[in-house]
């Protein structure tokens, strides 16, 4: 058996291995050479008289085992991480720059107002923010933290969930005035139906389902116009040009004041989680480690928009 310590630091390096998805990443994260790694990663298996990894030339995956050692050593990694944090809090001081890219969205409606509070609280140090729909390659695009919306791809990054985006139907009075308003999803097929295009499920795609049912269905709508940024969509419903499926946060206004109106309660079948999400690092700084916190404090202060 491999002393307590050992445990400890090879659990953290299996982890890194899986997040990576490749034993060249890890070692590049971690400093050290990926015959190393296969070393100390086989030490582990011996130990434990356990496969942990399937390994092929172009693929890495844990196996059963594996992947419920992963589960414990993501959860040592974390507690270790608060522990030297808890050090670290009263000795570092927030200087130097953060580069962050975030949802147009969410930029507007939360998070210059939130990072500019940050930055008052500390002087001494700046935050560049990119407002972009895109996924940016945050290593290779020299970023530190971003927030993001929707599914998480890249294994190689770490995701921190904030909370989940609904979305609605809506459509302006004027427009439910002067046409029948739908009473199924299958309705709005008969709809002028004005689509945002920054979605992963496609553009004239709308995620429906039944209420109280869990299934999701894929509904494909028309209409006479689209755009890539949801504010321009807001704007021409709210004229009364159509409906359109939207996040609930960017017209929660709306429908307290009555400018738009949510048709079909129940029936969008669209949930998407927001993330803050950084590069894999042995030591996450602690500015970033607290504007993230900070984040997901202003998230939960307007929870209620979402």
């Amino acid at each position: 058996m491999l002393p307590t310590h050992e445990y400890a630091n090879d659990l953290i390096l299996f982890a890194l291995i899986v997040d990576c998805g490749s034993f060249s990443k890890a070692a590049e994260s971690a400093g050290i050479t990926s015959s190393v790694i296969s070393k100390r990663i086989g030490k582990l298996e011996k130990s434990l008289g356990a496969r942990l990894l399937y390994r092929t030339t172009r693929s890495l995956t844990p196996t059963e085992s594996g992947a419920m050692l992963y589960r414990h050593a993501k959860t040592l990694s974390a507690q270790m991480q608060e522990a030297l944090y808890a050090v670290s809090e009263k000795s570092e001081a927030l200087t130097g720059t953060i580069r962050m890219s975030v949802p147009t969205i969410s930029g507007e409606l939360l998070l210059s107002e939130s990072v500019a509070e940050f930055c008052a609280l500390h002087p001494e140090l700046k935050v560049e923010i990119r407002l972009e729909n895109r996924f940016v390659d945050l290593v290779n695009e020299g970023i530190d933290l971003a927030i993001r919306t929707g599914t998480m791809p890249d294994s190689s990054l770490i995701a921190r969930h904030i909370l989940d985006s609904r979305w609605v139907i809506v459509c302006s009075p004027a427009y439910r005035k002067q046409h029948t308003q739908p009473q199924t999803t299958a309705d709005l097929l008969a709809h002028n139906c004005l689509t945002y295009t920054y979605q992963e499920s496609g553009t004239a795609n709308w995620l429906v389902k039944q209420p109280g049912h869990e299934a999701i269905q894929e509904l494909q709508v028309n209409g006479n116009l689209s755009a890539n940024n949801a504010r321009a969509i807001r704007k021409a419903v709210i004229a009364g040009h159509g409906i359109a499926m939207v996040p609930r946060c960017m017209v929660y206004e709306d429908l307290q004041s009555g400018k738009l109106v949510e048709i079909l309660a129940g029936h969008c079948g669209k949930v998407l989680g927001v993330y803050a999400v950084y590069p894999y690092t042995r030591n996450l700084p602690l500015k970033t480690r607290l504007l993230i916190e900070h984040i997901i404090s202003s998230y939960k202060r307007i929870s209620h928009y979402f």
